[in-house]
């Protein structure tokens, strides 16, 4: 699936076509509602001024720098984030690599060799709470002074909350994807949650009950509940398939690494080594361990008879899960 985005590793690669652009800034990892918010500003703000539109992002994730022990469980890779930026209409993403050495930059310098010299932003868009440069010592009040200094201008959007009052966050959206919350994740990102990779082999088990099934590893494997998902499968091809699938360790047979298995309805080709995306549409039951084939086979009918059931008739959640998932 290529990206129709342009995707630089550098602000140091930033072309002359681009310079000059309205620079969305953050990680926005997950780009859910509250990022959307962010990303629209930018966007209705590139439109007006005849800007190209730029989103600034850091690669790897901050906190998987300074505490390599607690790495982020990430809702989108690089490769997954540049493809929801691209349906927002994003001319390119700059997915800037984070060092020590990188957050070790003064706010002062941030902002000058980052956002002027390499960038020559003419507009820079961040989330309410944004900091930046070294000790995440620059603020919304200093980004909007270096603005006023350095000729660019500068908007926060306010925090962004749902139809319950709660602020919209990665974390909570990752809380809901650990319970297996799949559904109230896809009201908090606006789309369904959608993983990619390649298909691979695997031991077979599922062909030898009746249920072949396409293989991904996925990582990390505690992002998601171990369980029984209803889910839609895209090839590189843009064709769909409804499934069932499951995340887990086999404990019926092998309890060995985490694979995520999808078993698709009315399908007999060959998905081995493409590259396909899974959207989750919803969570059936948890991982169990059967006493025996035949009674993981009758309880695998009834989960593919349940997940038809879920995927019959459901309606996209708004414009990019139209794009993922539909």
């Amino acid at each position: 699936m290529p990206d129709a985005i342009a995707r630089l590793g550098s602000v140091a690669d930033v072309p002359a076509d681009l310079r000059g652009a309205v620079v969305a800034v953050g990680n926005f990892d997950g780009v859910h509602r509250g990022h959307q918010t962010v990303l629209g500003e930018a966007r209705t703000i590139a439109a007006a001024a005849g800007r190209p539109l730029v989103c600034l992002t850091f690669e790897p994730h901050p906190r998987s720098v300074f505490r390599p022990d607690q790495p982020v469980a990430r809702l989108t890779p690089a490769p997954m984030k540049a493809r929801l930026l691209e349906m927002l209409g994003f001319d390119a993403v700059v997915e800037q690599g984070f060092t020590r050495e990188f957050a070790g930059l003064a706010p002062k310098a941030f902002v000058e060799t980052v956002l002027v010299e390499a960038m020559g932003a003419h507009h820079v868009v961040a989330g309410f709470d944004f900091h930046y440069g070294a000790k995440r010592g620059g603020t919304p009040e200093t980004l909007a002074e270096a603005g006023r200094m350095h000729g660019f201008g500068a908007t926060l959007v306010p925090a962004f909350v749902d139809e319950g009052g709660e602020t919209v966050s990665s974390s909570r959206i990752r809380d809901c994807l650990g319970e297996g919350a799949v559904t109230e994740a896809a009201g908090l990102l606006g789309y369904r949650w959608t993983i990619a990779g390649e298909v691979v082999g695997g031991a077979k088990l599922g062909r030898t009950l009746g249920y072949p099934t396409a293989n991904m590893v996925i990582e990390p494997d505690s992002l998601l509940k171990h369980g029984i998902y209803a889910v839609r499968l895209r090839r590189a091809d843009s064709t769909l398939h409804d499934g069932v699938a499951s995340f887990g360790r086999r404990p019926t047979f092998d309890n060995g690494a985490a694979l995520f298995e999808t078993f698709l309805f009315d399908f007999s080709g060959d998905l081995y080594g493409e590259t396909v995306s899974v959207s989750l549409f919803g969570f059936l039951r948890g991982e169990e361990r059967f006493d025996g084939a035949e009674a993981l086979i009758a309880q695998m009918d009834g989960d593919a008879d349940e997940a038809r059931a879920m995927l019959a008739g459901v309606a996209p959640l708004g414009d990019l899960d139209r794009r993922m998932a539909f």
